[in-house]
């Protein structure tokens, strides 16, 4: 069986591209990044937000991981990348071993059945024969290329809104819809109308083909698109958008109509609040230190 070995390290931003490249002229099979201050305080987005300027390539401390073939020396693949851009080698790397193995099965591993207050069940589709438990419905979802799986916090947050407070018959917006799981879920739990819109022309086609298998009714549209305004309006994106947006989304809101927010931090709360004057938005749930906002259009 074949063995595969990963070397990690760390490096500044301004070298990530360049030790990445030289990596692979080494021999690397592939290069990973990531933020090295991830699950901390630290941490921070690596290409900012939508209206916000990309500040550099890379994390201020980026982990890199290089993926090498067994008959591969690490050092010499480490020296000669060093030697290419014309740095010392790191000093402190670490190396791991694992065995190949049945990638497609530890992958579906990692994407198990979610259920959602008692309603409604995310199911992916090698769990398809597994039984419904009672009183709730099934939403059938694989992970794709577009957000919105219901592993993450902001979407298991909107989705447990969904089923606690969604009434039947009422018109739904999902706003930046991806996978189009919010809008599907809100479908299946009773909404009357229920349109998805997006940016990302591959979100929408996602959107469409997760709602067919789902046998539920979600018209698509880019954001572009004028719509009527909703009983309820779900936008789970990132901060900096949710603010931008807060003019168009409250907008999109009948008097009295819920806005959902999330994709904010719990400590970004109060800044993405203040732009919603509209509404009465209040915290409706955290989870690992992520935020949902709702509340109704009051004027």
């Amino acid at each position: 069986m074949a063995v595969w070995r990963e070397l990690v390290f760390l490096v500044p931003a301004p070298q990530v591209e360049r030790w990445s490249d030289a990596l692979l002229d080494a021999g690397a099979l592939s290069v990973q990044a990531e933020d090295a201050d991830a699950d901390s305080p630290d941490e921070r987005a690596l290409f900012g937000e939508p209206g916000m300027p990309v500040e550099q390539a890379g994390w201020q401390r980026t982990r890199l991981r290089a993926l090498l073939a067994e008959s591969a020396d690490p050092q010499t693949v480490l020296h000669d990348a060093a030697a290419a851009i014309g740095v010392a080698p790191p000093e402190t790397t670490e190396l791991t071993s694992f065995e190949d193995q049945d990638w497609v099965r530890a992958s579906q591993s990692q994407f198990e059945p979610i259920p959602i207050e008692g309603r409604l069940i995310v199911t992916p589709t090698w769990h398809i024969d597994d039984a419904v438990p009672p009183g709730m419905v099934r939403l059938i979802l694989d992970p794709g290329l577009a957000f919105g799986t219901g592993s993450h916090p902001t979407t298991r947050m909107c989705l447990g809104w969904l089923a606690r407070e969604l009434r039947p018959g009422q018109r739904v917006i999902d706003y930046g819809c991806g996978s189009g799981i919010l809008a599907i879920a809100a479908a299946l739990l009773g909404a009357g109308e229920v349109d998805a819109t997006d940016i990302d022309p591959q979100a929408l086609t996602s959107c469409r083909d997760n709602a067919a298998a789902n046998r539920v009714t979600i018209r698509t549209h880019e954001t572009s698109v004028p719509l009527a305004a909703a009983d309820v309006v779900l936008a789970n994106i990132l901060a900096n958008p949710l603010k931008v947006l807060a003019p168009a989304l409250s907008s999109l809101l009948r008097p009295g109509g819920q806005l959902v927010l999330a994709g904010l931090l719990e400590r970004q709360v109060d800044e993405v609040a203040a732009c919603y004057p509209e509404v009465d938005l209040r915290v409706a749930e955290v989870i690992d230190g992520w935020a949902c906002l709702a509340g109704p259009r009051v004027r």
